[in-house]
């Protein structure tokens, strides 16, 4: 994930006066430079005028990478196992079009989040997942293992962050405790992977469905 837009902190104090402008039509590897840097609730205007996926971490504005086949069936195996266990209850899974929004820090579009909270209204992006997926890639596992890691359990209402690594049958649960501390659990082989909400396991077979 290559930054394509940022600044300092030292205009920070102008940013009441900077109008939000769109990204201009058909940039699809770079956001225009802002100085000083959007806030979120700017770059989110810019989003939805865009035609492309951009990611926002601290006033820098990110490229969505694209992903490969086999992420995508990866991310639609978890999503659909889950979309089924949560029939009949309140929490709703969704994929990665819907954003992610961490306070005023960053936006993000996960792979697969999980929203139990009925209090969550918001159209445009999601504040209180119970759970958040993300499939590595080339590209963005440093972030996702450590970055990501960083500020996703910073939010209040999530109770695991599951990393599946794409090359290989293994994945690493992070979850929170009763105590509010977090844990780290590695599965590989034949074990089954607990999601908290909706409850239910999954075994790496289902998925890795239909991968070799």
């Amino acid at each position: 994930m290559q930054p394509v837009s940022g600044a300092t902190d030292a205009h920070m104090g102008a940013l009441a006066t900077v109008q939000p402008t769109p990204y201009s039509p058909g940039m699809a590897t770079e956001a225009p430079r802002r100085i000083p840097p959007p806030t979120v609730e700017e770059f989110l205007e810019m989003e939805e005028a865009s035609s492309t996926k951009h990611e926002y971490v601290a006033g820098e504005v990110f490229d969505f990478s694209v992903v490969t086949r086999r992420h995508n069936l990866i991310a639609g195996n978890i999503s659909a196992q889950l979309w089924w266990a949560a029939q009949g209850g309140q929490c709703r899974v969704y994929g990665s079009n819907m954003r992610l929004r961490i306070g005023d820090d960053a936006v993000y579009y996960p792979d697969v989040q999980v929203i139990c909270d009925p209090a969550e209204t918001e159209h445009l992006f999601t504040l209180n997942p119970c759970v958040v997926v993300e499939v590595l890639s080339p590209s963005t596992s440093s972030t996702d293992l450590r970055e990501k890691f960083l500020l996703y359990k910073r939010i209040g209402s999530l109770r695991a962050y599951i990393i599946v690594f794409q090359d290989q049958r293994r994945v690493l649960r992070h979850y929170r405790a009763e105590d509010n501390n977090w844990f780290a659990a590695l599965h590989d082989a034949d074990s089954r992977v607990p999601f908290p909400c909706p409850e239910v396991g999954l075994t790496l077979a289902e998925i890795y469905q239909g991968l070799d």
